[in-house]
């Protein structure tokens, strides 16, 4: 008897301890938080399907689980999605489109036109960075950005935001695009290279040869 108290007074001195209490509290918190998370659901589940048990029957159990596999995965897509974003805003932000005064220098007609040669010679990549400075130096003569060195297309996105939601969303588009052949050395499949063609003339529309662009796609 006297060792059966001693034992007893030796387990309750343990449970009284800090580092157990926290434990034991922290363990507790989040069975609690686990157990309101699978409530809330099969409640949501039961108001969809009311002839449904969830809590007591086998399919209401599986019902359940298969949502919370759903669940879980839009949420690690989402989270794909938003990281993957991140990096290519940080992409926009880092680079900086212009690199040479020539290439300030000629007119938006002529970087189409040499894109155009370019894409004889299938150089899409070469083709893609003259198709996109084009659309810049397009935009800069129409007074919606100012096309200077030092900016990045972080920065003609903001200015064209300002002005033209719609048509900055579409920039930013390209842009991500431009910055993945540029630098990030994304090789440019044909019919990659077609689309790009085509969303930078929707943005030249009649301004650039009078009328349309100097070639068909298709």
């Amino acid at each position: 008897m006297l060792d059966a108290n001693k034992a007893r007074d030796e387990l309750k001195d343990i449970l009284n301890q800090k580092e157990y209490r926290v434990y034991d509290e922290s363990k507790g918190l989040f069975a609690t938080w686990w157990d309101n998370a699978k409530q809330w659901i099969a409640d949501k589940l039961e108001d969809l399907f009311p002839s449904v048990n969830i809590a007591d029957s086998a399919a209401g159990s599986i019902l359940l689980i298969i949502v919370i596999v759903v669940v879980l995965l839009l949420l690690a897509i989402s989270a794909y999605f938003l990281i993957r974003n991140h990096r290519r805003n940080k992409v926009l932000r880092k680079h900086k489109p212009l690199q040479s005064r020539n290439e300030l220098n000629w007119s938006y007609s002529q970087h189409v036109r040499e894109a155009e040669r370019l894409e004889a010679l299938s150089d899409f990549t070469g083709a893609v960075r003259h198709l996109f400075l084009g659309l810049l130096l397009f935009f800069h003569e129409k007074g919606w950005l100012e096309a200077r060195f030092w900016k990045t297309n972080w920065e003609y996105y903001e200015e064209l935001r300002k002005i033209d939601q719609s048509r900055a969303e579409q920039f930013f588009h390209l842009a991500q695009f431009f910055d993945e052949v540029t630098y990030g050395e994304r090789e440019v499949k044909s019919k990659e290279y077609i689309q790009f063609y085509e969303n930078v003339m929707k943005e030249l529309k009649e301004d650039l040869f009078g009328g349309g662009s100097s070639v068909e796609k298709g």
